[in-house]
């Protein structure tokens, strides 16, 4: 098997954003993410776990702004569409003050999340926020130090480094090992249509990685899940042989109604699905012209408040648009 690199730099993607930004103000998106592959391999003795993850990034996600004043210092944060804290407990609000701290900065910084991204789905959405203010700190106090920036994320999170590359990539060790796809791959995967879908409820992932340890049964092999991987890279099988989730074992024994709604959705459609990171967000691909089929469905087994979202696989991940100059 051909050597394959086991980082990916984020120089590209650091310098695509860095050009777009005002002086004192900036307003990023930050995209959702789907786990393709999830494969939770054991527990570590540092008590994270060791995974195997094909994370890709789609073209729906949160919307976040950041302002840099010059009266005031500290930090602010407001959040429109969602009940979620807005005080040092925020993951957002934790990338900032670690992003100061590193740097040795200070000032006045407003942040403001429009969310999309659902709570407690497994989509990265706090994730992603929080990536989005180290990567807008960064442009607005011109600091070029991608090093330092993968570091503060994997502080932050174990989901957190992918959203600094800004395409899909191989997650490994505890999700701060990125190693990248080669063209061809890139190029499948880009564009991919995808129907998210969700009960009202949220899972736990702290609660999530708590089942699975209690039953190490449930640990993927990892040199199936690597020969797997390799099959795919190789040509030898579908891109579609390699959705799995480790957790969708444990999620459904005890929240059996979403492999119930998973399984229907495969009959009625013949569309595939998989839960995305710990849950309790699905995603489906197939025809696109099926995705109203599986609104339908969601709505009847879960009610009106089922989360319901067609989107695609982005290469573009974090992308910047311009802020407001003061």
């Amino acid at each position: 098997m051909k050597q394959r690199l086991r980082a990916c730099s984020i120089r590209v993607a650091l310098q695509r954003w860095k050009a777009q930004v005002s002086p004192m103000s900036i307003e990023l998106f930050c995209p959702a993410k789907i786990n393709w592959l999830l494969a939770i391999t054991g527990k570590r003795k540092d008590c994270y776990h060791e995974m195997v993850s094909l994370v890709a990034p789609l073209a729906y996600g949160d919307r976040l702004r950041l302002n840099r004043g010059t009266d005031k210092m500290g930090i602010s944060l407001k959040i429109l569409g969602a009940e979620l804290t807005d005080g040092p407990n925020n993951l957002a609000w934790r990338a900032t003050e670690l992003f100061l701290k590193r740097f040795g900065l200070e000032g006045s910084i407003d942040i403001e999340i429009e969310k999309f991204i659902p709570i407690g789905a497994g989509l990265g959405g706090g994730s992603s926020d929080a990536v989005g203010a180290l990567k807008g700190l960064a442009a607005l106090f011109k600091v070029d130090d991608e090093i330092a920036l993968l570091e503060l994320a994997a502080e932050l999170g174990s989901d957190c480094p992918l959203f600094l590359k800004g395409e899909p990539v191989l997650m490994r060790g505890r999700g701060e090992k990125l190693e990248p796809l080669d063209e061809d791959e890139r190029r499948i995967l880009d564009g991919t249509p995808i129907a998210l879908f969700k009960p009202a409820f949220g899972i736990s992932t702290l609660w999530a990685f708590k089942a699975l340890a209690a039953d190490i049964s449930q640990y993927a092999n990892p040199s199936a899940v690597e020969r797997s991987l390799d099959g795919w890279r190789d040509g030898k099988l579908p891109l579609s042989d390699l959705m799995q989730n480790s957790f969708e074992s444990v999620v459904g024994q005890k929240y059996p109604s979403i492999p119930l709604v998973m399984d229907r959705i495969r009959r009625e459609t013949g569309c595939q699905c998989s839960l995305s990171g710990s849950g309790s967000a699905c995603f489906a691909i197939g025809q696109a012209d099926s995705f109203g089929q599986i609104r339908e469905i969601t709505r009847e087994c879960w009610g009106e408040s089922a989360f319901f979202q067609e989107t695609t696989i982005s290469d573009i991940g974090l992308t910047e648009t311009p802020g407001i100059s003061s």
